[in-house]
């Protein structure tokens, strides 16, 4: 994730940074609420953090006012990479259909956070190719996502087993809303849309988290565990003066009534910031659990995992899991997502991506903006390097380049489908393409 300053920073010490965890692109939170570091000491943080915020703010001013809906297909941009949705893009979401009927299954499904003249929305792409060409189905236009509001960090997920009213099939669409309101008045809220018509129309089905005042809720992701119920991970600014940010989950059997939050990793000292969850099924039946601790040790914003045997229990909340880097030490920095692929010896590889790639002293490599990490046996392997298809041109530390992208199998898992956000000369899009996956 970005550098984000603590959102309550105990009252010995002054609050510093942009309006919730960003006032940076439309809807797209610096650091996601992202991460924080100490590296430098607390004065160099702030200054850089006072930077920062001026920078996102005048950047989340050029950004609004690009008008983005577009329903024409993907258009070409050079011969590495496509442009996926013609306006404003950034926080990429891909997935495969596999779930429902027979005229619903196998289509590949991207979206992306956006915005127009009317507020943030998410439009909905859909490829029948394997990620060769995309077109626009459809739209999640919450109106909490009017102009001005705000939107971040959405998420795409298709249910695996039917869940209350919505059958198996049924696509979910969340993300937090209102965080662009006044800090001491807002009430960012995770608020969740269904469709059960493969994109094209959308229904509102709950806000089952909202937080109230400047600390905000975050990165909701979802997964449904051994027992059938689904989960549903985000993180939390709302640990007052024990946790400056923590991950935590609720769960539910029909996206009405929902559990009490339970906290999923709080990590020790306050400005430890743990963020981007993301939990997925393994076909043995374990569930990997992937995420980023900022200001923790002496990496800065890494990816973590922790492997759970039915998708509930994820061990002991401060123990931080285990560091994903290669032999060598290089890493990733900053906003990490994993997908599955087939292979490997126990049939499932995964591939991570972040923004930075870094080496081991957390310079960025000569491989940054280019690289994925892929690991044979979830778990236990050794990570190593495959190329992205998508380049982007030495990723720093910003809400736009390379932030939190979006990987898929395609090709039976020969090939990977790759979308991520960039710079462009009218402002932050979002690209996709493929390459070999290993």
């Amino acid at each position: 994730m970005h550098i984000h300053p603590p959102t309550n920073r105990p009252a010995s010490s002054p609050t510093t940074g942009p309006d919730g965890p960003s006032s940076t692109e439309p809807g797209t939170p610096s650091g996601g609420p992202g991460g924080t570091t100490s590296a430098g000491g607390p004065r160099a943080w702030r200054r850089a953090a006072r930077i920062r915020s001026h920078l996102h703010r005048a950047f989340a001013v050029a950004a609004a006012a690009l008008l983005c809906l577009t329903l024409t297909p993907a258009v070409a941009q050079g011969t590495d990479r496509q442009l996926l949705h013609d306006g404003y893009g950034s926080y990429p979401r891909l997935i495969r259909t596999q779930h429902g009927h027979a005229d619903h299954n196998g289509r590949i499904l991207a979206t992306v956070t956006s915005s127009d003249e009317a507020g943030y929305y998410a439009p909905v792409y859909e490829s029948t190719d394997e990620g060769r060409n995309f077109r626009q189905v459809g739209e999640v236009r919450d109106p909490e996502g009017r102009y001005g509001s705000g939107m971040c960090c959405g998420t795409l997920y298709e249910l695996p087993r039917t869940i209350g009213r919505y059958p198996k099939g049924t696509l979910l669409w969340a993300a937090s809303y209102r965080q662009k309101a006044p800090r001491d008045t807002r009430r960012i809220g995770i608020r969740i849309w269904a469709s059960t018509d493969t994109g094209r129309s959308w229904d509102f089905a709950g806000e089952p988290v909202t937080s109230y005042g400047p600390p905000g809720v975050w990165e909701p992701e979802f997964d449904v565990d051994d027992s059938g119920t689904l989960q549903m991970h985000y993180a939390d600014e709302r640990g007052e003066r024990e946790f400056d940010q923590f991950l935590t989950r609720r769960s539910t059997d029909d996206l009405v009534d929902w559990s009490r939050p339970t906290r999923t990793l709080t990590i020790s000292p306050w400005e430890v910031r743990p963020g981007m969850p993301i939990v997925r099924a393994l076909p043995d039946g374990r569930h990997y659990f992937s995420y980023e601790i900022c200001n923790f040790g002496e990496r800065f914003c890494d990816p973590y995992f922790k492997i759970s045997e039915d998708g509930e229990d994820f061990g002991l909340p401060t123990d931080p899991g285990t560091q994903v880097a290669t032999p060598q030490g290089r890493h990733f920095r900053h906003s990490p997502t994993i997908s599955l692929f087939p292979g490997g010896p126990n049939g499932t590889r995964v591939l991570l991506i972040g923004q930075i790639y870094a080496d081991a002293d957390g310079t960025p490599n000569a491989g940054n903006g280019k690289t994925i990490l892929a690991n044979d046996d979830p778990g236990s392997g050794e990570w190593y390097e495959v190329p992205a298809p998508v380049e982007v041109a030495d990723p720093v530390d910003d809400p736009c380049p390379n932030y939190s992208p979006s990987l898929l199998p395609v090709d039976g898992g020969d090939a990977v489908l790759q979308a991520t956000a960039d710079r462009a000369d009218d402002g932050c899009r979002v690209f996709f393409g493929t390459g070999p996956s290993r």
